[in-house]
């Protein structure tokens, strides 16, 4: 079993890539989306190469058996010589356990605590002008729109008008609460908190994944710590289904 102990590793890292990249969308909890052929590429090369070293192994026992160097190496053995050849270091089967754990049980996405966790902290960035919103009420923004505009929008745009966002909940200990979205410019690693304060609803659950409908209250001076984070006026609150893309795109 040792020998094939290499060949055993690659195939379920492999299988773990391509069960979340080739056969779902859970790869999105991790990365970017337009990382996704590189991903099926990678688990389909792991695939291949777990093969053919599947193949190599069996060749090369099945050589051994034949020329008799089992018992060759039983001898040596015997005499403190052995030299386990073909046999990989039992170190290696710690890789069996995070390609398990892909496999069976991928994590979820980042949540709450990755969000308290790293603070976002805003300077001012170049207070401008802002291209007006869309008609039809509401306007469905993400969270890094709805902040951009009420951070550095100088025409204050979204004044009197009804927007409706998706995140999910994160709370201060004095039951403040926000709409969160985590952002990414490639993988989970680098995921940064955008959050916007809720007022004038009930907080849900931490977590809980929620679309908001209200209006932007203006809160502090354009550019400012003290704009951050804004705050939307919440005339509706329902409880959604997580994203298949739980993340915000920088």
């Amino acid at each position: 079993m040792r020998r094939f102990g290499p060949s055993l590793v690659l195939v379920l890292c492999a299988a773990a890539v391509l069960r979340i990249s080739l056969f779902s969308e859970l790869y999105l909890r991790y990365v970017q989306q337009g990382l996704r052929p590189y991903l099926i590429a990678s688990g389909a090369l792991l695939l291949v190469l777990g093969i053919a070293s599947a193949v190599v192994a069996r060749r090369t026992a099945r050589r051994d058996d034949e020329e008799g160097h089992a018992d060759a190496h039983t001898y040596d053995d015997e005499h403190g010589h052995g030299h386990d050849r073909g046999h990989s270091p039992r170190v290696a089967w710690l890789l069996v356990v995070p390609a398990l754990a892909l496999l069976l049980f991928p994590p979820p996405a980042l949540g709450s605590y990755s969000a308290e966790r790293d603070a976002a902290k805003y300077a001012a960035r170049g207070i401008g002008a802002f291209p007006d919103l869309p008609d039809g009420e509401p306007v469905d923004l993400t969270l890094g729109e709805f902040a951009s505009r009420a951070m550095y929008d100088s025409r204050r745009t979204m004044k009197g008008r009804t927007v409706r966002m998706t995140g999910f909940v994160t709370k201060d200990d004095d039951g403040t609460w926000y709409l969160t979205r985590l952002l990414i410019s490639c993988c989970a690693a680098d995921a940064r908190p955008d959050k916007v304060e809720i007022r004038q609803a009930d907080a849900p659950a931490t977590d809980t994944w929620v679309s908001v409908t209200g209006t932007w209250i203006p809160k502090g001076k354009l550019g400012s710590e003290a704009a951050w984070p804004p705050v939307l006026s919440a005339t509706d609150v329902k409880q959604v289904e997580q994203p298949d893309n739980p993340y915000e795109k920088r």
